[in-house]
């Protein structure tokens, strides 16, 4: 039992006994599947913290020679399974991960790994030829040690090898094309060369972005990759799916369809996943929030949006007041020390998890309010300052709408238009739309924020509908006019009846109208209040 080779069943152990812990076991009955077969190297690249690690220390658990998990496995889901016994610590497993070991071994880091490996081979065959030879060949050799008797006939344990954040070489050494060169040929060794198809019977790496495909090196490229992209059949593994989330949040009773609002978004081969570490924090504080903001998404999101791609900044703008925008990610490199284009930004984005994809339609979006909050908290520190300025403002537009004030509602509202249409470029009736939206852009804390809201008679072009722990705030219908006036947008709601599909939602409805004049670029607001 070592560090790197056969691991214990310690970490996983930890995860698995935390009183917030989801069963994702099922991944096993996947890999049991790819084992020592012609498709046994998977590269799953997933945006950070969306359970690579806890995977990767579950797979440790179940296979590494170096413990004994069956009882630890024995009320999950792999325990079912006819085959769970049959791999259950069977194979010598090599795990590494690779941030860690770099962030102290920058130089020489390559053969670093190669002694720590040897060191710990070592222990377990002190007769293993010397640390000069290749080290495929050293571990050939372990492998062929490694033979017991059963029935008469020899029968020796291959690998499973494990790489955590293998990538972390390639994005953080990218002006080191020597070590990036030696370090692939070692990976080759381990994945792809003659020995590893006699000892190898799992590769498993973990990244943040998928593979770079890198000139004249083909060391992985035999791995089956799984992305935010395009996940396949490991989906529901990465994240939580909604009915995990709705079992949490009956336990510790939150507020589904709040929740819902802040983390989930993801939409993966159609499965609906939320950001686990969000979750797991926000159940076990009893509290929404953002809990992105200690990491480095205000610099990274920050690195992006301020390109000067065009229609990058117009893009941004539209997904953060709700709308979608195309989206090519065939052209991104997978490197992101090389972004060219505005569907490089946009991809890396996505891969990052700043941004969700529709692969039906070829979108990206804002998945959630966590993400856009963090979107608000870039610009802070941004050039953009003039939609720093305005995100300030969202909160007294909110609050002047439920007070009734509805001079100061117009003052922010044409501001918020003002600055829109000051970026995007056209003045219309979908850029006071998304105006509009943007100016509320702190509801979705409190309501669920629906533009062309269906109403039986038509759409009203926005709806705030509160939640149930939004404290006890006003259900709105904000009806918009161009070159009216208000008044024709409060008579179009009560004509129409838009308030009626809102019943339910608590006693008092807000009626909104709002106009805005094309030549003199101002706004007209009127806000009655109703009673159901």
């Amino acid at each position: 039992m070592g560090t790197y080779f056969n691991p214990s069943n310690e970490g996983f152990q930890k995860s698995s006994q935390d009183e917030i812990y989801i069963d994702k076991s099922g991944l096993l009955n996947i890999l049991n599947k790819k084992l020592c077969s012609e498709k046994n190297c998977i590269s799953v690249s997933h945006a950070r913290r969306f359970g690579k690690s806890q995977a990767a220390r579950m797979i440790d658990a179940y296979y590494s020679k170096g413990c004994d998990s069956k009882e630890l496995f024995s009320s999950l889901e792999i325990s079912k399974s006819p085959d769970f016994e049959k791999h259950l610590n069977k194979y010598n497993v090599i795990h590494l991960d690779i941030s860690s070991i770099a962030d102290y071994y920058k130089d020489g880091l390559v053969s670093k790994i190669i002694e720590l490996l040897y060191n710990e081979f070592k222990e377990e065959y002190p007769d293993i030829i010397d640390i000069n030879n290749p080290f495929a060949t050293i571990i050939k050799q372990v492998y062929d040690k490694s033979a017991v008797e059963i029935d008469g006939k020899q029968i020796k344990t291959p690998f499973i090898i494990i790489i955590d954040e293998w990538d972390c070489v390639i994005r953080e050494f990218s002006d080191r094309p020597d070590l990036i060169h030696e370090y692939l040929q070692f990976l080759h060794s381990l994945f792809k060369s003659e020995e590893s198809q006699k000892f190898l019977a799992l590769g498993y790496i973990t990244g943040i972005l998928p593979i770079k495909k890198i000139k004249k090196e083909s060391a992985l490229n035999n791995f089956t990759e799984y992305t935010m992209l395009d996940s396949a059949e490991l989906t529901t593994y990465f994240g939580f799916t909604e009915s995990e989330v709705e079992t949490l949040c009956q336990k510790y009773e939150m507020n589904m369809s709040s929740v819902k609002e802040w983390y989930n978004g993801y939409l993966i081969n159609k499965k609906h996943m939320y950001n686990p570490n969000s979750v797991y924090m926000a159940m076990s504080r009893q509290n929404l929030e953002s809990y992105w903001k200690n990491t480095s998404a205000f610099d990274t999101i920050n690195t992006f949006i301020t390109l000067n791609f065009d229609g990058l900044k117009e893009d941004v703008m539209r997904m953060l007041s709700g709308e979608k925008v195309s989206v090519d990610p065939e052209t991104f490199q997978n490197d992101l020390s090389e972004i060219e284009s505005k569907d490089d930004a946009l991809t890396a984005l996505i891969h990052l998890g700043y941004l969700g994809y529709d692969a039906e339609d070829g979108t990206a979006y804002i998945p959630n309010f966590e993400v856009a909050k963090a979107f608000h908290a870039a610009m802070k520190k941004s050039s953009w300052s003039e939609v720093a300025k305005m995100y300030r403002m969202c909160n007294d537009t909110l609050n002047a709408t439920i007070r009734g004030d509805a001079r100061k509602v117009a003052e922010l509202l044409e501001l918020s238009h003002e600055t829109f249409t000051s970026i995007i470029e056209y003045n219309n009736e979908n850029s006071l739309s998304c105006a509009i939206t943007m100016a509320y852009f702190t509801a979705p804390a409190y309501y669920t924020v629906i533009r062309e809201f269906p109403t039986g008679k038509g759409f009203a072009d926005i709806a705030l509908i509160p939640r149930a722990d939004s404290g006890n705030k006003p259900a709105m219908i904000i009806e918009l006019k161009w070159d009216k006036d208000a008044n024709t947008a409060i008579k179009q709601i009560k004509e129409k009846r838009y308030s009626g599909t809102l019943k339910g939602y608590g006693k008092e409805i807000l009626l909104v109208g709002v106009n805005y004049d094309k030549d003199t670029k101002k706004h007209e607001c009127i806000i009655e209040k109703t009673v159901m």
